[in-house]
């Protein structure tokens, strides 16, 4: 099942996040067959990140859990506690959405 994960930064932790980025970017590669969606939430002015929103194929919360748990930014303190819901898709996804940078 599908599983919206909100994950908003701790305040103060913006260079954290940059220095982190890496790491975090290849645990979600590791996963890439599991995500349904994943990027950055900004700001209003587009580019200060503020948190991430993650749509990802677990058989359980529990699985949700276990994954996070070892997430660097998790591991780092980047992220406040997370919001963990099923998500039932009920909108067909639109093709030609531009490619993520």
């Amino acid at each position: 099942m599908i599983f919206a994960i909100l994950l908003m930064d701790r305040p103060g932790t913006a260079q954290l996040r940059v220095e982190v980025r890496p790491e975090h970017r290849a645990y979600l590669a590791q996963q890439a067959e599991r995500m349904a969606f994943a990027g950055p939430l900004t700001s209003e002015d587009g580019k200060t990140v503020v948190g991430s929103l993650l749509g990802m194929d677990f058989p359980s919360r529990a699985d949700v859990d276990t994954w996070l748990k070892d997430e660097p930014f998790t591991k780092a303190g980047v992220y406040e506690k997370p919001i963990i819901h099923v998500f039932n898709n009920m909108w067909e996804q639109k093709v030609g959405f531009p490619p993520a940078k």
